[in-house]
């Protein structure tokens, strides 16, 4: 693929306190069905608006990729720029809430080959989400790094604050994770640190939250 936007997460083993960093597929579901969403922010990500022109790179018409991608509204404004943008979620109702949301009409195809999947793509063909399981992939870092050519960017938002005293989710992840994670394939840039706590973080315990932004360049 030609670009890839922000992920949030990414699997590995590293010095996170007790943390298990899984969330199981029902409880995912379970979020949806009861409207337990605040990790979905209703506004474009800020870091995506004022890094967007560092992932294009001057590029036009990119396919660009949402993994676990819920309703980002940000899928929208990118389709709206003329890119092509491919999501992949476990919860039909999150895409559905997504067309919905944007008064966009679509059409359901099964995917081949993939027992229970289905796609969910615009009528004008420029979104395409993929409603099936993401849980029994081995490694995101590994998936992430087989669908990256030369060209590709990768927007990846990591959160940083005391492993020791949240469980998750949201999971911690450090810098050196990633450089574990990606190092080997992918040049690894940081682009911002943001100061991003709350007094919903304030209630888990914590007394800082912050999120990072990198931005990972596939090196052949």
């Amino acid at each position: 693929m030609d670009g890839a936007a922000e992920g949030r997460g990414a699997a590995g083993s590293a010095d996170t306190g007790a943390q298990e960093r899984v969330v199981a597929e029902q409880e995912w579901l379970q979020r949806w069905e009861t409207g337990k969403i605040g990790f979905h922010k209703e506004q474009r990500h800020p870091l995506l608006q004022k890094y967007l022109d560092i992932l294009l790179n001057g590029r036009s018409g990119l396919r660009i990729f949402f993994p676990l991608c819920g309703k980002a509204v940000e899928m929208k404004w990118l389709a709206d720029m003329g890119h092509r943008v491919i999501g992949v979620e476990i919860s039909e109702q999150a895409l559905k809430e997504f067309f919905a949301e944007h008064s966009l009409p679509y059409r359901e195809e099964p995917v081949p080959g993939t027992s229970g999947a289905k796609m969910l793509q615009s009528m004008s063909g420029n979104i395409s989400l993929y409603c099936c399981s993401i849980y029994d992939l081995s490694s995101y870092a590994s998936l992430m790094i087989s669908l990256m050519e030369k060209s590709s960017s990768y927007l990846l938002v990591t959160v940083l604050y005391d492993p020791n005293k949240h469980k998750g989710p949201p999971f911690y992840v450090p810098e050196s994770e990633i450089k574990s994670l990606y190092g080997n394939q992918c040049e690894i840039k940081c682009l911002q640190k943001v100061n991003d706590f709350s007094d919903r973080h304030r209630e888990w315990g914590l007394d800082y939250f912050l999120e990072v932004l990198y931005i990972l360049k596939f090196v052949p």
